[in-house]
């Protein structure tokens, strides 16, 4: 893809009817009796789970009807087809059909007639997604298949994403399907692939010499995936067979032109007019089987669509396929029917690379569909629900881990009392909560108010029973005695409680007196960590001890209500903690007499711009800061300095080195263009350059302490936090940026963070994460709109040039460019009063005070090295990878309920006998639900756990600083990994489990190869 950027003009000459083509020309005598074009008509409906209406209103007003409809009309033609997507909605009806429908569907499934495309429990979102996430939701849909249909898909299909990610085809082709097909595509770029007919292709991984990676994709042609862009390039004449517009139908073609029933009388007419357009379509690729989606947004929704749909397609059918002069087969089909007769007739196993099909790599973004109408704005809208997404990604994860440890011990010790089958029910829940929001009008931002919030309740809703789950099963695996601990007795608090789904968490205080109080500690990394954790308390004067019972260090900070004001009795306690691998552990706190611990420090306070009222802060001294000069705080591995005046990061210096980089941190603004079209949900249509936001004489705190230190600046639109973190690990190694952004107030402006850098990074080449599985080279052209050089950072971005390299590791997604050389700008939020004319129907109006938190990451290379321009692989460093991991899986705090019963803990809970190596990343081990439509079973855990593991590459010409993990052994051993449990069953598998590949004796040692993920099914014992 890097060369077709490089290639092409991206201009947009008129094409004609194609208005993004041109006009295609054929000879009638390239078909003959033995080399005939072979049209698959696919009947399909796109159902958005969340968009215009709820997943519950769509559901009963549209998707049960197509459904329900679906089982008749297949069945009173066995040549009728059809395909379906979204499992998501197929389970909510499976469950409410009764065991009769239940077998139809079966038949019709097995005959061939339906065909479950992709099978992931949403059509997910690839810009913002994060590969967690994509993976689960398949794995949802996969298991719920197998648990109830048997099914296994074959194809995938993703016709309405906003761009697509080479991701997503990796992760398709490891759960084992054969093929995919993609539609919205960047105008130029279809044109272009459309010239070579390379619009069919297998998509390499960039990192793939030799084709293990390759994934047969088929790229739709024209503009949209509804029935006037599907047929042919000429969409005035598609409409007239699209015959749910047929006259007395509310729905009309907007050419002019409508369709008429097919009749003897005309039959000849209309199916000569269609084979023209389907001749012409043909032209575009390489062989003679044709592809012809037929459908729409929600289609087939009414019982006579169906009839007028089939009943006339099936007369021209009739009439092509009897005039043998038209060398013509035509026939209703499924996707896998289309592709199997593609491999077939190139003379190919099902999904090998066919003779003459090219080779592609790279992704999609950023993605056009008319104009300079580039959809860059969804990569940042709506920020407070991705910030909330990567919360809920996190807590998912983490409880999944800690859920597998404690059933497994739970059947060791039979524990009754161990409350399997509810954690289960609240796991599935949210589990499906989290494959809602990937669907593509969820992470996006691009639904209706009131749908955002129905996404919102679920997630806040999972996110209370994740905690809690992960803090029962984390007393559990700490209690002395298992049979000791009973459920429902809750023996500690969450750390935090949200009122509702748009709200900022309050914190859950720790009520200390004279006697020690416990705070768990949860790990979910299978890589011990030393980390600073915060635990907020109502006292000033405590004493911290570590599971060995020596005091430790610490930090006590006062929490500020307001600008203003402090909370009384609400203070912030900071430590060092260190944990081990996938471990437990118990701190103990206790309220002491003022400056009776030496290891317990308070904070120094200075403030610059103050007011009287806001210099009053009880039990810690406070200073007033009156020159203008900068200030510098520092850790082991770097110093910042920050503006005297506006209190913004200026520069930070890496150590030992003693190298100052320049690191200038300001916030800008965009405005929209005075245009007809403007910004809105999905579109970016800026009216320039971002203009800088004036910041005179911003009230600033600098807080200074041993453990960590923090400058608080108060920005026209955001409360903007930087700390350094004085730790031994990974945290200590990054700078820490938290804002809250407040947009409320502004009308038609997007909000920034830019960072300008000494970076000469050449030919302003930067690279962004795609879905945080991989890096995609980035390069800013003049000859695009500014808005085009804009790409989605779901977890990373980073410049470099020979000397250095500067990342920003992200804890959200939002949209990123560098458009300027060694300039770094972040779209924060955006508030849009308009419409985008995409169907949206309303602009971004609902802003929140929405938190983002970034780590900024300075690295010097080991040596000097010429920065290549044109190499398209990029790697972060281990560094990198490690901190942006523990950004997204924070180390959960449990603190004590004021009352709790007595249970005896163990000090510390360490479930595996050696850690895995730092760039080995356990992305989930997730308990295996039992069938899903068996009442009885539905929430009994399976003795199963999916097991997946990421080899995680990196770039090696970089130091290696505050990890305690090492990289060295590329092999795991499975036999004595786990200190108390066995390994009982060991069988590697396809990434959703959908395929065996043979069992693997626990004793072999696995070597799962860089960037793979490698998955398995694992008992243990």
């Amino acid at each position: 893809m890097h060369d077709i950027f490089e290639l092409l003009p991206f201009d947009n000459p008129d094409g004609g009817v194609w208005k993004q083509g041109w006009d295609i020309s054929y000879d009638a005598n390239q078909w003959s009796p033995t080399n005939q074009l072979q049209v698959f008509v696919v009947p399909h409906s796109h159902c958005d789970p969340g968009w215009i209406k709820t997943f519950d209103d769509y559901y009963r007003s549209q998707t049960k009807p197509i459904l329900d409809n679906m089982v008749t009309k297949l069945e009173e033609d066995k040549n009728h087809k059809f395909i379906y997507a979204e499992i998501s909605f197929f389970s909510h009806w499976w469950d409410e059909i009764d065991d009769s429908i239940k077998k139809r569907v079966k038949v019709l499934v097995d005959n061939g007639q339906l065909e479950i495309v992709t099978g992931g429990w949403v059509m997910t979102d690839e810009a913002n997604a994060h590969y967690f996430a994509m993976i689960d939701q398949l794995l949802e849909g996969h298991q719920w298949l197998a648990g109830t249909l048997g099914v296994k898909p074959q194809s995938g299909w993703a016709i309405d994403p906003f761009g697509y990610s080479s991701t997503m085809a990796y992760i398709l082709k490891r759960t084992g399907l054969k093929s995919m097909l993609i539609q919205r595509v960047h105008y130029s770029i279809k044109k272009h692939l459309a010239q070579k007919k390379a619009m069919e292709f297998m998509w390499r991984q960039q990192w793939d010499n030799e084709g293990g990676t390759d994934m047969f994709c088929h790229m739709m042609p024209f503009y949209s995936y509804d029935v006037p862009h599907t047929c042919g390039p000429d969409p005035k004449v598609c409409c007239t067979f699209d015959f749910r517009r047929l006259p007395g139908s509310k729905y009309k073609c907007p050419w002019k032109l409508n369709p008429v029933s097919v009749n003897d009388g005309n039959v000849a007419e209309r199916s000569l007019t269609l084979l023209d357009q389907y001749r012409k379509k043909a032209q575009l690729y390489k062989t003679d089987v044709l592809l012809i989606p037929l459908g729409d947004d929600f289609r087939y929704d009414q019982a006579d669509e169906w009839d007028k749909q089939y009943s006339n397609y099936q007369k021209i059918f009739n009439y092509v396929n009897s005039h043998s002069e038209l060398n013509t087969q035509m026939q209703f089909g499924t996707l896998s029917d289309y592709f199997n007769t593609l491999y077939k007739t190139m003379g190919v196993d099902v999904g090998a690379q066919p003779k003459s099909i090219p080779v592609l790599s790279g992704d999609f973004f950023t993605y056009a569909d008319r104009d300079d109408h580039y959809w860059s704005g969804y990569f940042t809208s709506r920020p407070f629900y991705k910030h909330l997404d990567r919360l809920m990604e996190g807590h998912l994860r983490s409880a999944e881990v800690i859920f597998s440890m404690a059933q497994s011990y739970a059947r060791k010790f039979t524990s009754s009392a161990f409350p399997s089958v509810e954690m289960m029910s609240h796991l599935v829940t949210a589990r499906r909560a989290l494959g809602l929001f990937q669907h593509h009008d969820g992470i996006t931002g691009t639904a209706k108010d009131f749908v955002v919030v129905d996404y919102g309740n679920r997630i806040v809703e999972s996110l209370a029973h994740l905690k809690r789950l992960i803090v029962e099963c984390a007393t559990y695996l700490l209690a002395a005695e298992k049979n000791d601990y009973k459920d429902k007795t809750y023996y500690f608090n969450v750390d935090e409680l949200r009122e509702s789904h748009d709200s900022l968490p309050d914190k859950t205080v720790m009520e200390l007196s004279e006697s020690f109080r416990s705070v768990i500690l949860y790990n979910s990394m299978a890589s011990k960590r030393t980390e600073v954790v915060k635990v907020f308390i109502n006292a000033v004067d405590v004493e911290v001890q570590n599971p060995t019972g020596k005091v430790i260090h610490s930090q006590i900070e006062p929490f500020w209500a307001d600008t203003d004001s402090t909370a009384g009795l609400k203070y912030k306690l900071a430590f060092v903690c260190e944990l081990p691998a996938l471990g437990v552990a118990r701190y103990q706190i206790r309220r002491v007499a003022p400056a009776s611990n030496p290891r317990h420090h308070r904070v120094e306070i200075k403030l610059i711009n103050a007011q009287p009222n806001q210099a009053t802060v009880p039990s810690f001294v406070v200073k007033h800061k009156t020159d203008s000069a900068d200030f510098s705080l520092e850790n082991a591995y770097f110093k910042a300095r920050f503006s005297g005046t506006t209190g913004l990061l200026k520069a930070m210096t890496t150590k030992p080195d003693l190298v100052e980089h320049k690191t200038e941190a300001e916030f800008v603004l965009y405005g929209t263009k005075n245009a007809k079209e403007k910004s809105g949900a999905y579109l970016f249509l800026p009216d320039g350059v971002a203009k800088p936001v004036p910041i005179a004489g911003p009230l600033v705190r600098i807080i200074t302490g041993p453990i960590l230190s923090e400058v608080h600046v108060f920005t026209p639109y955001a409360e903007h936090v930087v700390r350094v973190i004085n730790s031994a690990g990974s945290d200590g190694t990054a700078l820490d940026v938290y804002n809250i952004v407040d947009v409320r107030h502004l009308l038609n402006k997007e909000v920034a963070m830019r960072i300008s850098t000494d970076i000469k990074n050449q030919d302003r080449v930067f690279y962004t994460d795609l879905n945080g599985f991989q890096m995609q080279r980035r390069k800013t052209y003049d000859k695009l709109p500014l808005q085009a050089n804009f790409y989605p950072m779901p977890a990373m971005m980073f410049m470099e040039d020979q000397n250095c390299r500067f990342s920003i590791l992200s804890q959200q997604s939002l949209g990123v460019s560098s458009l300027i050389q060694g300039v770094v700008e972040v779209i924060l939020d955006r508030r849009l009063n308009q419409d985008d004319n995409r169907g949206l129907g309303q602009g971004v109006l609902d802003n929140k005070r929405t938190p983002n938190r970034f780590r900024l990451l300075v690295e010097n290379r080991r040596s000097s090295k010429e920065a290549s321009t044109t190499v398209t692989l990029g790697y972060p460093t281990l560094v990198a990878h490690l901190v942006s991991l523990h950004l997204t899986q924070p180390i959960f705090v449990m603190p004590q309920k004021p009352s709790s019963p007595p249970l005896t803990l163990n000090p510390v809970f360490t479930p595996i006998s050696h850690e895995l190596p730092c760039d080995l990343h356990l992305l989930n081990l997730r308990t295996m639900q039992n069938k899903d439509d068996s009442p009885e079973l539905k929430y009994v855990p399976r003795d199963t756990a999916a097991l997946l593991l990421h080899r995680l590459a990196y770039d090696c010409s970089y130091p290696v600083l505050g990890l305690s993990c090492v990289a060295t052994d590329p092999k795991v051993t499975f036999e004595n990994l786990f200190k108390d449990l066995k390994v009982e069953k060991l069988v590697e598998t396809s990434l959703t489990l959908m395929h065996d590949y043979g069992e693997v004796d626990p004793q072999t040692a696995i070597q799962v190869d860089a960037m793979e993920i490698s998955a398995f099914r694992i008992k243990l014992k």
